[in-house]
């Protein structure tokens, strides 16, 4: 899905788009109102900043959403509820206040793209990696063998980030950025404690390799045979 990111904060932007693209989004970032406008690359939604340098964020969702009917989500530090209504009433979709988390913005344009689009169009159902294991994203809900497999909150965000890309070392300081919102992911440590979770709730359908000193591998098991259960020691 293409994004079109309009934000001058450049600490913000580049977290943003890091965590977007993480999620397979194709992001495109510019910082100031007259650049989103002269912007002619197609995109599927716009993550729009009212604090601009050279123009109101307000007068830019007007003018974007007079050129067609494109998803717009305000992202702007402006949270109290008359910048939300008129943001609203000015064409924008949705609304997310700063501070924000990449999931949570990610969350917000799944169900905006639902709301314009047909399901088919944004949502193929639930990802099957081999033949043991789907992660069904829209309903965030996992099934190992056709039967739903209870998952903390913060298992199911592990599971969800590494399976985006099987086989890709990620170091425990993408994992952490990636799937903490906020302190909720908890301490650096207590990421062994969930990989560990679910390498005991998914034997056979996933093994997650330590390495040390950097981070974790998922790789899914092809076969439909179970495989021997793996260690819960990280190893790191």
């Amino acid at each position: 899905m293409r994004v079109l990111l309009v934000e001058d904060d450049e600490p913000v932007a580049e977290s943003l788009r890091r965590g977007l693209q993480r999620y397979r989004f194709a992001v495109e970032w510019v910082s100031t109102g007259h650049a989103a406008l002269a912007h002619e690359d197609p995109y599927d939604v716009v993550l729009l900043d009212l604090g601009l340098p050279d123009t109101d964020g307000l007068d830019v969702c007007k003018a974007l959403r007079a050129r067609g009917e494109v998803p717009i989500i305000v992202i702007s530090a402006r949270g109290d509820e008359t910048d939300r209504v008129v943001g609203l009433e000015t064409g924008a979709d949705d609304y997310v206040s700063k501070p924000f988390g990449v999931r949570e913005v990610i969350a917000r344009i799944r169900t905006v793209m639902r709301r314009v689009q047909p399901r088919t169009a944004v949502d193929s159902g639930p990802d099957r990696y081999g033949p043991r294991l789907t992660v069904d994203r829209e309903a965030a809900r996992v099934r190992l063998d056709g039967v739903e497999v209870a998952l903390a909150p913060e298992e199911y965000d592990l599971l969800a980030f590494l399976t985006e890309e099987p086989g890709a070392l990620m170091s425990r300081e993408q994992i952490m950025e990636a799937v903490r919102d906020g302190n909720r992911f908890g301490p650096a440590k207590t990421l062994d404690v969930h990989v560990a979770a679910l390498r005991r709730k998914l034997t056979g359908a996933i093994t997650i390799e330590a390495v040390r000193e950097v981070g974790f591998r998922l790789e899914v098991v092809r076969e439909s045979s179970a495989s021997a259960p793996e260690q819960d020691g990280s190893g790191a």
